[in-house]
């Protein structure tokens, strides 16, 4: 823990085996309920995944406040855009194959062109959706979204920052799309650990290379660090919730500081995370750069663990991308 940035507020057990466990999808299910407690203004629509997408919570407290609008993604955004423009929050929320994958024409002109404040909840995203298989292994919606103007894009790294993310999309202008994950995966940010839409959290100080990312993955970087450290290697581990505004100076200190950058992401390389963070690099201070994440390929069914293993998406990956790009500073 002696590398770990005090600011982070990161707990006790985070690389610990009895570290807390639970699904960024989990954080929303609290977040949104505690937001329509705020706000009356806040609905939920959902495309009969109602369990699934952790909105079963809101519909229980708010039933007035939520829509079931069946397997109908494209209708659901239209009638999303109706509701933001008559004063309410809508959240949309389904599986992330279908939205943005199945409605992105209806994104693009009804939300986005409208610069409606709509909260698309993208879940189950990611190669570790696990046996559902490719079908439903959403490993394109950062690109589909990050592109589309005047939209906002979070990727939380566990359930405690999906919580803050919900709260912190309620007071954002224009669409949010957020990106959720199926699985359970290590709690270990707090409470007191910082978010804001457009910034990044150094979560561990180091020298030699900087590791930038986001979602659950980010832990597996922080294990990764903690065995490079035994070999010598200082890995700085920055955590990128938010993709869109980026934190362009943080990426670029980072730049300068370590000479030398790893991207994380459960997601394809191009137009993803990586992506994003190499467009910042070119422009600021140009560095080599490995990148972690899905290349130019489906998934399949399997477990979460195997499917990560297998893809070069773990920790094991994530040190031998590090030792990689050292040899190309």
């Amino acid at each position: 823990m002696s590398n770990f940035s005090k600011d982070a507020h990161l707990s006790p057990s985070t690389l610990h085996k009895d570290v807390p466990m639970a699904a960024t999808r989990d954080g929303y299910g609290i977040g949104v309920v505690e937001t329509g407690k705020k706000d009356e203004s806040v609905v939920v629509l959902c495309a009969d995944l109602t369990e699934s997408t952790r909105s079963q919570g809101f519909k229980d407290a708010f039933p007035n406040r939520f829509i079931e609008m069946g397997v109908a993604e494209q209708n659901m955004a239209v009638v999303a855009t109706g509701l933001a423009l008559n004063g309410k929050i809508p959240f949309v929320a389904t599986y992330a194959v279908f939205s943005p994958g199945r409605n992105w024409d209806q994104i693009r002109i009804s939300a986005c062109y409208n610069e409606a404040h709509i909260i698309f909840i993208g879940a189950h995203a990611g190669i570790s959706v696990g046996p559902d298989g490719a079908t439903h292994q959403a490993m394109e919606d950062i690109a589909l979204t990050r592109t589309l103007p005047g939209m906002t894009v979070l990727v939380p790294c566990d359930a405690e920052e999906a919580r803050k993310a919900i709260h912190a999309a309620i007071t954002a202008k224009g669409p949010v799309y957020i990106r959720l994950g199926r699985n359970a995966t290590p709690k270990f940010t707090s409470e007191n650990t910082p978010f804001a839409i457009g910034k990044a959290q150094i979560f561990r100080e180091g020298t030699d290379v900087a590791i930038i990312g986001a979602g659950p993955i980010i832990h597996s970087a922080l294990v990764a660090a903690a065995e490079l450290e035994k070999q010598g290697i200082s890995c700085e581990v920055i955590n990128m919730p938010s993709i869109k505004p980026i934190d362009h100076d943080a990426i670029e200190k980072a730049a300068k500081k370590c000479k030398a950058i790893v991207t994380v992401e459960e997601h394809q390389i191009m137009g993803g995370v990586g992506s994003a963070i190499a467009e910042v690099v070119a422009q600021t201070v140009p560095v080599p750069i490995e990148f972690v994440g899905m290349h130019n390929s489906f998934g399949e069914s399997g477990t979460p663990d195997e499917l990560l293993k297998k893809y070069r998406m773990d920790a094991p990956a994530i040190e031998a991308a590090v030792k990689k790009v050292i040899k190309r500073k």
